[in-house]
């Protein structure tokens, strides 16, 4: 097997994983899984927490159906909702609510902490981690906006 292969089969196994333990902490206490909250980020995240969403999709790499797919239970449970444009009634924004507000801050701490934990054992240096985004950048991972590495 090359390294590459084997590189890319670690990085796949490492990132199920990680999605596991996202899951789990943020599913047993927000009931919302990892995707919801990568979702409710990007809005919280944007001017005036909302985008329309079809650059929501873009930023997520989803198809607009996939979005669609995915706010239909945030706004059943008013962490989202949708709004049209005053001059344009075809495009559709999803915006985050108060609540949703309220609760993506709550996420974010648990996020942070699962993120801590995850790079705790073996210890990361601050250096491994600014190092493995890197690399992850030049795979095309692309972080949050000001946050992380410039491609």
């Amino acid at each position: 097997m090359s390294d590459a292969l084997d590189a890319t089969l670690r990085l796949m196994r490492a990132q199920t994983a990680l999605v596991k333990r996202f899951d789990a902490s943020l599913g047993g206490l927000h009931g919302v899984s990892l995707a919801d909250f990568t979702m409710l980020l990007r809005l919280g995240q944007a001017p005036g927490d909302r985008m329309r969403r079809v650059d929501l999709a873009e930023a997520l790499g989803l198809t607009a159906s996939g979005v669609t797919r995915g706010l239909a239970p945030l706004e059943r449970i008013g962490l989202v909702t949708r709004e049209t444009d005053a001059r344009d009634g075809r495009v559709a924004y999803a915006a985050l609510t108060d609540t949703g507000r309220a609760r993506l801050a709550e996420m974010l701490a648990t996020a942070e902490q699962v993120a801590a934990e995850a790079f705790a054992a073996p210890p990361w240096s601050k250096e491994d981690t600014a190092r493995l985004s890197t690399l992850l950048t030049r795979l095309g991972g692309t972080g949050l906006p000001g946050h992380g590495v410039a491609p």
